[in-house]
């Protein structure tokens, strides 16, 4: 969280921001609102596949060392491996 307050409750934690949402309605703050933008990429779809436990836990491992997710260096890997079979 940033070190400021929040626009709208004024306070500056997370465990304060939820008391305040909680005995508040935004209906009584709207006119502190502004507009905003975002894209939502509902085309995405995460399909799972079972991993052996012993897999898991060297990948898990490996990519720690890197500094990545885990799903990131599996799909990595998988991406080059379907290069190599389409090359």
């Amino acid at each position: 969280m940033s070190k400021g307050k929040t626009s709208i409750s004024r306070v500056s934690s997370y465990q304060e921001i939820g008391e305040y949402w909680a005995e508040h309605d935004l209906a009584d703050s709207w006119d502190q609102t502004k507009p905003v933008e975002f894209a939502v990429d509902i085309l995405s779809e995460k399909i799972y596949y079972p991993l052996e436990r012993d897999l898991a836990n060297e990948l898990s491992k490996l990519a720690h060392i890197r500094g990545i997710a885990a799903v990131t260096l599996l799909n990595l890997w998988i991406k080059e491996k379907l290069r190599e079979q389409n090359a």
